[in-house]
Parts: C-alpha cells; sequence; structure tokens
C-alpha cells in the first residue's frame, strides 16, 4: 500500500470537493448508527420478550452502550492505521463495517424464531458498528481539519457535525415516511424497522466507492521525522498526556448534553411527556434540522473570535440552564414549547458540537493526530456518551428521572474547567497549513 500518497493540489475546487466527499461517508456512517436509536420504539419488541416498554426500551439502549464500548477499539485500530497508511484507506474500510453491521440487523429472526440468538446477533451487530464509528470520528475529524486552510478551519470541520446530524435526521425522515405514508404501527412493528437498516447497508457500499476517490490529505504529505514504527502508535500518543486527558475532559459534558437532547429526547417525549410517537418524532426532526443549519455559523464564529471563548460559553451556559429547562420540558405537553426548549438546549451545546472537532485536531501533529483525536475521545463517548440514555431510563426506572438533570449538569460543569484551563488550540494549532 503506498504510504507516500501524491501531494494534494492546493486548488479551492480541489479542497471542497475532498472535504464535501468526506463529509458524504460521515453522512452514511452516522445514518447507519442512528437508525438503531430512531426505530428502537418498533424493534425492541422483536429482539427481546414482550413485557413492560421500558425494561424492553432499557435493553436496547444497553446493546447501544455496548456499540459506544466498542468505540475505543475502533478508535485505536482505525487511528493507528489512518496514521500509518492514510486518512482515505481508513475512511473506506470504516463505512465497510458500518454496511455489515446493518445488514445483519435487516436479517435477524427475531426472538418469537431464534430465541436468544436474536439479541445476540444484534450484539454482534453493534460491536461491528461500534468498531466503524470509532474509528470514523477520528480519521473524518482530522481529514476535514487538514483540507481546511487555517483561516476557515472551524467553518470547514464544523460540517462534520453537519453530516452526523444529517445521518441522524434521515434516520428520523425515513421514519416519519414509514410512519405516516406507507406502513401502519402494527407493520413498523412487525417487519418495517427492518427498512431502514437495508437502506443504510445499501448506501454505505455506495459510499464506500466513492470514498476510494478521494484525494489525501495534506499532512502526510509531510516528510515528518518520525520513525514509521512510532507514526500512530500509543508509545508516540503516550508523549502527549495533557493532549490526550484535555481531549477526554473537553468531551465529557458535550457528549452527555449532545446525546441527551438528540438521540434520548425521542424517548423522553414519549415516556414522560405522553407524546405520542409520531409527534415526539417531529419534535425532534424540527430541532435536529435547526441544529444541522447553524453548525457552520457556529464554526464561522470560532475562526474569529477563537474556540475558547465558544466552550466556556457551553460551559457556562449549559450549567446554569440543564436543570431548568429538563424540569419545564418533563411538565408540558405542548408541541411547540417542547420544541422551543429542546432548541434552546441544542442552541446552547452548538458551542461544543461544532467546533470539537477541530479543537482535538489542533492538538496533535500529524504523525499521531488520527489517533490522538480518535482513540481518547472514543472512550469518553463510550464512557458518557453511550450510557446517557441508559442511566436516564434506569433514574427513571426506580423513580429518580430528576436525579438525571443534575447528572447532566455535573459532567458539563467538569468540561468547563478544561475549557477555562485549557490553551485556544486556533492559536496554538499543530495543523500546518
Amino acid at each position: 500500500m503506498d504510504t507516500n500518497p501524491t501531494p494534494f493540489p492546493q486548488t479551492t475546487q480541489t479542497r471542497l470537493w475532498s472535504i464535501v466527499g468526506g463529509s458524504l461517508g460521515n453522512l452514511v456512517e452516522w445514518y447507519d448508527w442512528y437508525v438503531y436509536s430512531a426505530f428502537s420504539l418498533y424493534f425492541a419488541g422483536s429482539f427481546f420478550p414482550k413485557g413492560n416498554l421500558t425494561v424492553q426500551l432499557l435493553n436496547t439502549a444497553g446493546i447501544f452502550a455496548i456499540g459506544f464500548l466498542m468505540r475505543p477499539i475502533g478508535g485505536w485500530l482505525m487511528g493507528t492505521f489512518a496514521d500509518k497508511r492514510g486518512r482515505k484507506t481508513a475512511l473506506t474500510f470504516s463505512v465497510l463495517l458500518m454496511s455489515a453491521g446493518s445488514l445483519i440487523i435487516a436479517i435477524t429472526p427475531d426472538y418469537e424464531h431464534i430465541g436468544i440468538a436474536a439479541p445476540i446477533l444484534l450484539v454482534l451487530a453493534r460491536i461491528i458498528q461500534g468498531l466503524s464509528v470509532g474509528g470514523e470520528y477520528g480519521t473524518s475529524a482530522t481529514y476535514l481539519s487538514e483540507m481546511a486552510t487555517k483561516k476557515d478551519r472551524g467553518f470547514y470541520s464544523s460540517f462534520q457535525y453537519v453530516t452526523l446530524i444529517m445521518g441522524q435526521l434521515l434516520a428520523l425522515a425515513v421514519l416519519i415516511l414509514l410512519q405516516r405514508i406507507f406502513l401502519t404501527e402494527a407493520q413498523l412493528h412487525a417487519w418495517g424497522w427492518r427498512i431502514p437498516f437495508a437502506i443504510g447497508a445499501m448506501l454505505a457500499i455506495i459510499v464506500m466507492y466513492l470514498r476510494r476517490s478521494l484525494q489525501e490529505s495534506v499532512a502526510l504529505d509531510k516528510k515528518e521525522a518520525v520513525d514509521n514504527n512510532l507514526r500512530g502508535s500509543l508509545k508516540a500518543l503516550a508523549g502527549h498526556p495533557r493532549a490526550v486527558l484535555t481531549v477526554i475532559g473537553l468531551t465529557m459534558g458535550g457528549t452527555v448534553a449532545f446525546y441527551t437532547f438528540t438521540t434520548y429526547m425521542q424517548k423522553f417525549l414519549v415516556n414522560t411527556n405522553g407524546f405520542s410517537k409520531n409527534d415526539a418524532t417531529l419534535i425532534s426532526s424540527l430541532t435536529l434540522f435547526v441544529f444541522m443549519l447553524i453548525q457552520p455559523l457556529y464554526g464561522y464564529i470560532s475562526d474569529r473570535i477563537g474556540r475558547k471563548p465558544m466552550l466556556k460559553t457551553f460551559g457556562v451556559l449549559g450549567t446554569v440552564t440543564t436543570v431548568p429547562i429538563f424540569i419545564y420540558l418533563s411538565q408540558t405537553h405542548n408541541f411547540w414549547v417542547a420544541f422551543a426548549l429542546i432548541m434552546f438546549a441544542l442552541l446552547i451545546v452548538s458551542n461544543y458540537t461544532a467546533i470539537n472537532a477541530v479543537v482535538k485536531a489542533e492538538l496533535f501533529p500529524a504523525h499521531i493526530r488520527a489517533l490522538g483525536v480518535g482513540f481518547p475521545y472514543a472512550i469518553a463517548v463510550s464512557v458518557f456518551g453511550g450510557s446517557a440514555e441508559w442511566l436516564a431510563l434506569e433514574f427513571k426506572k426506580y423513580g429518580h428521572e430528576n436525579w438525571f438533570y443534575w447528572y447532566v449538569t455535573g459532567c458539563i460543569v467538569v468540561s468547563l474547567v478544561v475549557y477555562t484551563t485549557m490553551n485556544d488550540t486556533q492559536k496554538h494549532s499543530k495543523i500546518e497549513d
């Protein structure tokens, strides 16, 4: 395999094509990942014995968390591969893994037909997808950050979350179409939930071929004085302990807030507020759509005022408003009030989501950048983001749902301490033009 790719031509057109091409793959990856959460209300009964809805959702949320636990391994393996062999090959392989995971879920028989084998196959599929997403994040964050010029790096790297959210929106759009136009609720519960997983598997195959045409990033063309055995290695990463701990700390509060106000909200509105599944899905879709549109704006602002002021804004406002937002949200049955409260929370979270990829990429030199971004980030997301939905449902199960509100707040406070003490990566970036 070619470890010395042809230099990337520095033109606006080719730069934009690389960013768009990389982002399209990211979109499909995250569509496949979020379809699980969007359709869990419908397939929970297919993989587990019939019973209480909260218990079934706990089971599916637990497997959702298992997928997250595989993300550090994916971040390690794919990050090492990307730093040694190139971002493009790693990105292509990650989308192939995601396709395989979606296909397994789409064709697995239900619990009534194969018993315990059904949830076992579901776990296997999420393990594969967890490896894929774990590798995707660090590599794509690195790739997009390296493709952009210094003056607009925050703006272009924000498209990672644009496509991440777009993937989630696409999953919800498929759900809405199936709910309101093509299938009855009974059909969705019986077999219709398999359709989005089949769509995801096919889209991933298409994107795999598209990614093969991407150019390699500039950073790998530079002749760094680094032993190839150290490139992308944990030994080399261990030489940057402050950067690694910074990634974990700055991610903690952001990932909990993000997964709380996106993936968990659909279930919260149904299970706590009593909204119908259709209305809960529509509210989630509308908030995510606006959330997606504003990411580039926040990225653009970070290029003008720096990364640190925005991270601190998220930390302060998130600490002060999370509990009140949850309290008012749990008490409302009005569609537009629920929308406004969730949207307000997402406006705050955008100070983190729009720039977190570029902040992490700017912390590491090129020879360990994909590993440095992906591995510690995946650890933080696995521990805090992947468990958020499960923990919220556990608190509810035992009658202490409000404890979760304070848990989210506490995680944001920890990250605020990191934001306050870290350097502004825009001014101390390790990415060269």
